[in-house]
């Protein structure tokens, strides 16, 4: 079944909205190494509709990113609308994705994100507003449920497709599991079979042959990848080589993780601003980025002490130039 915006590929690869990683510099960089889709972090529909400056400034993206959506949530279905609808003139997204599935508990406890399943007619009510307040596909992000007694994916998949949603993914896990124990694929499944619209697989996909696991068990349109890319976005270069039934490419030694880590950097730079702030938000990345390098350890260590984006790089070259036996000491 078709997708409601250009995907590029039969069996399209996702990066997630995540808060604080799926920034424009990181969509860039992993649109870069072959995701097809990808969507921004999420957006406080309440924040948007207030007009909050910096929001639509982190709802900026270059047009090289597209295909990419912007993702809102909310729990008041005329507030989400009047941000749909704010974000539709200004931003120019492909898609808008409604987010039903985020656990952390400031967005929950207004009832937003995974708060919304406790009451699937709420849910319906979000995706009518939305779609009847802009001209572009809405999708939704979904979980399991909100827990273990009001575990429902099946349901809760039909009652958005019914309300109007043109994709819909689940991340297969209740809010009450957080991101503890395992996804549950099985639920992929079956709501696969009852949807006539694409669903996408998201939840413990953590290396390329997850990916090709998932459609296999699945049935899945797509799949979304979060925690798996970060610090790596190889993930999707690799995955893609899976899927095509290629050889996967050899994971990136460490100059060309270091080369891909600086480029981001430098993206954060030209996107975000020179400065302080954008260097102590980067940290996080570049721990991630020199996971399995051979004295990691001790290389986060001094790189969770920069200021700037200068001293990561320069404590980059200084690892490649020493001695092996150094770097693992």
């Amino acid at each position: 079944m078709d997708f409601p915006y250009p995907v590029g590929h039969e069996f399209p690869l996702f990066l997630a909205p995540m808060a604080g990683v799926s920034e424009s510099p990181f969509r860039l960089i992993a649109r870069r190494f072959g995701a097809d889709v990808v969507v921004s972090e999420f957006i406080s529909a309440v924040g948007v509709a207030r007009g909050l400056e910096h929001l639509f400034h982190d709802m900026r993206f270059e047009e090289v990113e597209r295909p990419v959506g912007i993702q809102l949530y909310g729990a008041d279905a005329t507030v989400m609308a009047r941000a749909a609808e704010m974000v539709t003139e200004a931003c120019k997204p492909d898609f808008i994705d409604i987010n039903f599935g985020c656990p952390v508990k400031k967005v929950v406890k207004n009832n937003g994100g995974s708060g919304c399943l406790k009451d699937l007619g709420l849910v319906q009510r979000i995706i009518r507003a939305v779609q009847s307040a802009t001209h572009l596909p809405v999708t939704v992000k979904i979980r399991s449920g909100w827990d273990d007694s009001q575990r429902d994916p099946v349901t809760i998949a039909q009652r958005c497709r019914e309300a109007g949603a043109r994709a819909l993914t689940l991340h297969a896990r209740t809010r009450t599991q957080m991101f503890a124990g395992k996804a549950n694929w099985d639920e992929i499944a079956r709501v696969v079979e009852v949807l006539d619209i694409p669903v996408i697989g998201n939840g413990d996909i953590a290396t390329a042959a997850d990916v090709v696991a998932m459609r296999a068990h699945t049935r899945c349109a797509g799949a979304m990848i979060a925690r798996g890319s970060f610090g790596n976005p190889w993930i999707f270069a690799q995955a893609r080589d899976l899927l095509a039934g290629r050889s996967m490419r050899p994971d990136p030694r460490p100059d060309e993780r270091f080369t891909t880590a600086l480029e981001h950097a430098r993206l954060a730079l030209r996107l975000q601003g020179d400065t302080r702030k954008t260097a102590l938000e980067f940290r996080k990345h570049l721990g991630w980025y020199t996971k399995g390098v051979p004295g990691a350890s001790l290389l986060r260590e001094r790189l969770f002490q920069i200021d700037s984006m200068r001293q990561a790089e320069a404590i980059f070259m200084a690892y490649l130039a020493a001695d092996p036996v150094e770097r693992a000491a």
